[in-house]
């Protein structure tokens, strides 16, 4: 059963292989108009077993709002990524 411990969110089990889901903060990529954009320590439901990954809809949504936003990602910071052929 998803919702609230005392200790944050519970996520659950994996829907992968049942062990029980661990909040970590991990980056996520995306793709759009063919730039690649990190979003940094983003609060993960992560399997210890499997590696499978969900977030929380709120934020996802948070995800969504920081990625309409083009003047924010204007000032973001940048990274270098090697891109191998």
């Amino acid at each position: 059963m998803l919702g609230k411990k005392k200790d944050g969110y519970d996520y659950g089990e994996c829907e992968v292989c049942n062990s029980r889901m661990e909040e970590r903060r991990v980056n996520h990529d995306f793709w759009i108009r063919r730039k690649l954009l990190v979003v940094e320590g983003v609060p993960t439901g992560v399997c210890p077993n499997c590696g499978e990954k969900i977030v929380r809809a709120e934020i996802g949504i948070r995800i969504w709002k920081l990625l309409e936003n083009s003047k924010r990602i204007a000032k973001a910071k940048r990274i270098l990524v090697p891109a191998i052929e």
